[in-house]
């Protein structure tokens, strides 16, 4: 069985060249959207951590470390 990965290099194996530029556009786009949504995500979840972070339980349990 043919991963996603192998289908899609078939696909493009078969993609005249001129189009090739665009595909690869697309891939960095998406690639660059992952990262971007990862950040969101991260910045969105900060002040509801923070919270955690801020506790003197928290200082007392990395003091060690």
């Amino acid at each position: 069985m043919m991963t996603k990965k192998d289908l899609i290099v078939r696909e493009i194996d078969e993609v005249p060249e001129p189009m090739l530029e665009e595909i690869l556009d697309f891939v960095r786009f998406l690639k660059v959207k992952g990262a971007q949504e990862k950040l969101e995500i991260t910045l969105l979840s900060e002040p509801s951590l923070q919270k955690d972070w801020l506790k003197p339980e928290e200082d007392e349990a990395w003091r060690d470390l």
